[in-house]
């Protein structure tokens, strides 16, 4: 009894121990699958959690997949990575978190950061200058800059409200598991409602009520990441032209300039163009050009308001030395004074020996004791003239390790320009930047992780090969089939059995298909009723699984299936597939050639052999319609025979219809006017008479009734004349309405207004000796009546006689008859040549 106590009792202890271990062996395997199952299941909590937040924000998701995509990083083991060791950020270890990036660093490696950074910037300055100016240090990452003070020292959660977060397989990594309450930027009034995060913000999800741009719709309950909207509503708010108010839907800020256009004149006055309303004041290009004050000078200024102001050359003006003053007309220059120039010269220190003179002084000449840049040598030479010297500087640039090597140096040694060369913490590479103090950047390259068959290869930052795991081998397993395939099904590279064949059965059924269902030559088929139980007090045991192969189901191969009026071809499954009615019209042309038939899908029987399916059979409905077949163009009359095949009779009917002219009324037959293309429309539509309109030249068209515009050629003959009126000539209207043809004076033209300018000056000086004789007559009868009456000692006897009035004008009349008669009859005789 004893010994079979002792049996019993050791191999129940081996079965507890075997159980034991393949529990610890499920829970906490580290096998590539288990780690699917655990990410799936984040990333499905995840995936819950932000399209939930993104519902409520109106689906704005800018800033919310940034904080996703850090939330994701966080949960998996390996993800984040501190780019200044390149090693992984675990979960118990103390971080800092940028706020310009929020990448997340080891908060020893941003201590030493910023601490290396502060000393680069602050060596370089003097013992009076340190400590007299907070420099900054950038995050490595994004260069955003922090102060002095703003060094990281202690180890907070990402909102910053808890000290040392504890560890929390519950929570995220480094969160406090509290309401994250940071304002949201930018601010407006709320805060964060997302538990203790890494990354950005979301955008506020709060409900407020806001009224649209323009203030004219209601308020209504809004986002308020989205809280500025717009009614769509005009604006109607008076543009700043003052004029016209703005037609814009409701927008926010300021209304746009006024996009109309007016006439405005310009700043002078002179000119009037079409303008924008919005830029209402402009220049035009003209110069001013009134008279200054001065009388002597005009404005030179372009299109200007107000006055012109004073002549610039009036008042008193200095002499170009500017030590003498002068008072002179505007019309004078000012001349020199004499006196030495004495302007400072473009060395700035001596001073122009010339007299006063116009134009820009000499360059200085003086020779001088000038000092190097280095101050190192001394030389008499111009003054105008630098002066460098060979000496090489010997100083250390501000990378502390290499010479600045540049003559004549001023102490002000340009940065080092060579490249660093140090190796970088990834320990393959070197450091491209140019030289530098203090440590260098994390290394910008990637490299490779391969699998154990070296085809699947993953880009990892350089420096964490050596922690990464190998990527998952996605090629195809090599392992030989176990069902009746040839093949396997393709799938990646895997531990253990391969799973269930899925590829097509792919046997010949009895139709001569092949099985379209998955392989189950291997089904999995549970056995019931194989062992009875004693009695109520024996445990049932659990079903067992037999692998087996099962039949193949029906044949579901589609065939295509012609319905009974043959209008579709149906896929129907193999075992079901025969005749059908698809319910549908039947379709066929009966035969008036222009209707179908209404009955629903029927057999069709053929008739006279005739195997088309568009046309009708015996069972078939007949057409009682009337004839609705379209008229030609321009006919508007209907067809007077029933519904027939073919084409309807032509269309005797007279129309009415206006001429080109639009003064006769013809009357044609539609057949005629239908079928006529568009010469002969135009010439039905003419009535033969001549074109009543008027050419531009004033005459009458010469054409027959037509259509358009009437030919401008106009051939019609028309009388020109020279200057002088003597020669005339006919042509055409056409050519003398386009400039063509001129008619000059001849030499005779020109020789007779010779002869009737000298006619014209003998006239005229004929006049002016007629007039000087009258008045010397004149004369002499007034001194005549002043020496008294001596007439009366003349003879009795003597009769004076008087002139008629023909003996004392007949010279002032006939030279203009006699003139005037020459120079018609020169004309008369050059008009007859």
């Amino acid at each position: 009894t004893e010994l079979s106590s002792q049996k019993k009792f050791d191999e129940i202890k081996k079965a507890n121990q075997a159980a034991a271990k393949k529990f610890v062996e499920a829970q906490f395997s580290s096998s590539e699958e288990d780690d699917n199952e655990i990410e799936g299941k984040h990333g499905t909590i995840l995936a819950k959690t932000f399209t939930t937040y993104t519902i409520q924000t109106d689906g704005d998701a800018s800033e919310l997949e940034r904080t996703r995509q850090y939330v994701n990083e966080a949960f998996q083991s390996g993800a984040l990575t501190c780019l200044i060791c390149i090693a992984s950020v675990k979960r118990n270890q103390a971080v800092w978190s940028c706020s310009g990036c929020f990448c997340i660093f080891h908060m020893p490696c941003i201590q030493k950061w910023a601490k290396d950074s502060l000393f680069l910037v602050s060596s370089p300055l003097t013992d009076d200058d340190f400590g007299k100016k907070d420099y900054p240090w950038p995050c490595p990452k994004c260069r955003f800059e922090y102060k002095r003070s703003e060094t990281p020292t202690r180890y907070y959660c990402y909102c910053g409200k808890v000290e040392d977060p504890e560890l929390d397989p519950w929570l995220v990594p480094h969160s406090c598991g509290q309401v994250c309450e940071k304002e949201f930027k930018p601010p407006c009034g709320h805060k964060c409602l997302l538990l203790c995060h890494p990354g950005p913000c979301p955008p506020c999800p709060k409900v407020v009520t806001t009224a649209c741009y323009c203030k004219k719709a209601k308020p209504v309950p809004r986002r308020c990441s989205t809280k500025e909207w717009s009614c769509q509503l005009p604006c109607g708010r008076k543009l700043p032209c003052g004029q016209h108010n703005c037609e814009n839907p409701c927008h926010p800020g300021n209304c746009q300039p006024c996009p109309r256009v007016s006439k405005q004149r310009c700043i002078c006055g002179r000119q009037i163009a079409e303008r924008l309303c919005a830029s209402p004041f402009w220049q035009c290009e003209q110069v001013c050009g009134r008279t200054l004050p001065c009388g002597n000078h005009t404005c030179e200024l372009v299109c200007h308001s107000g006055p012109c102001g004073e002549c610039p050359r009036s008042g008193k003006r200095p002499c170009p030395c500017e030590k003498s003053m002068f008072f002179l007309p505007c019309t004078e220059d000012v001349p020199t004074c004499g006196d030495s120039c004495d302007k400072v010269l473009e060395c700035g220190i001596h001073r122009c020996s010339q007299r006063c003179h116009r134009g820009p002084c000499e360059i200085c000449r003086q020779e001088v004791e000038k000092q190097c840049r280095c101050g190192k040598h001394t030389k008499r030479m111009p003054c105008h003239k630098p002066y460098l010297c060979e000496t090489k500087c010997t100083k250390i640039r501000d990378c502390q390790k290499h010479q600045c090597k540049r003559k004549c140096c001023s102490g002000n040694c340009p940065p080092c320009d060579q490249l660093c060369g140090r190796t970088l913490g990834c320990r393959n590479h070197k450091c491209p930047s140019v030289c530098h103090r203090g440590s260098c950047y994390p290394c910008p390259e990637t490299v490779d992780v391969l699998c154990s068959c070296g085809k699947t290869i993953l880009k990892v930052p350089c420096g964490r090969e050596r922690s990464t795991k190998p990527p998952k081998c996605k090629e195809l397993c090599s392992r030989p089939p176990t069902c009746h395939h040839t093949s396997q099904e393709r799938h990646s590279c895997h531990f253990g059995p391969c799973p269930a064949c899925r590829q097509p059965c792919r046997k010949v059924l009895k139709c001569g298909h092949l099985c379209p269902a998955s392989c189950h030559d291997e089904a999995l088929v549970k056995q019931t009723g194989l062992h009875q139980p004693a009695g109520p007090w024996e445990q049932p045991s659990e079903p067992t699984f037999i692998q087996t192969s099962l039949p193949c189901p029906l044949c579901q191969v589609p065939i295509p299936t012609e319905c009974l009026g043959q209008h579709e071809v149906s896929p129907l499954p193999c075992h079901s597939a025969g005749p059908y009615s698809c319910k549908r019209f039947c379709g066929r042309l009966l035969d008036c050639q222009n209707h179908t038939c209404m009955k629903e899908c029927h057999k069709f029987t053929k008739v006279n052999g005739n195997a088309e399916r568009q046309k009708a059979s015996p069972e078939c409905s007949q057409c009682e319609e009337v004839c609705t077949k379209p008229r030609p163009r321009g006919c508007p009359h209907l067809c007077i025979l029933p519904c027939h095949p073919g084409q309807c009779p032509p269309c005797v009917q007279m129309l009415k219809m206006k001429c080109h002219c639009k003064l006769t009324n013809l009357y044609i037959e539609c057949i005629k006017i239908t079928c006529a293309d568009l010469k002969e429309k135009d010439l039905l539509s003419s009535c033969k008479n001549q074109c009543p309109k008027e050419l531009s030249c004033g005459h009458r068209c010469k054409e027959i009734c037509h259509s358009g515009d009437c030919p401008q050629n106009c051939n019609q003959k028309v009388k020109i004349r020279c200057p002088c009126k003597r020669i005339k000539k006919e042509l055409q209207c056409s050519k003398v309405q386009e400039g063509q043809v001129s008619l000059d004076c001849d030499t005779l033209c020109k020789e007779m207004k010779r002869k009737a300018s000298e006619i014209k000056e003998a006239e005229a000086k004929a006049a002016v000796e007629e007039e000087k004789r009258r008045q010397q007559a004149e004369l002499e009868a007034f001194e005549n009546r002043l020496k008294g009456r001596r007439k009366n000692k003349r003879r009795k006897d003597e009769i004076e006689v008087e002139q008629s009035m023909w003996q004392k004008y007949k010279n002032f009349i006939m030279l203009p008859v006699c003139g005037v008669a020459v120079v018609m009859l020169a004309w008369l005789v050059a008009y007859n040549n």
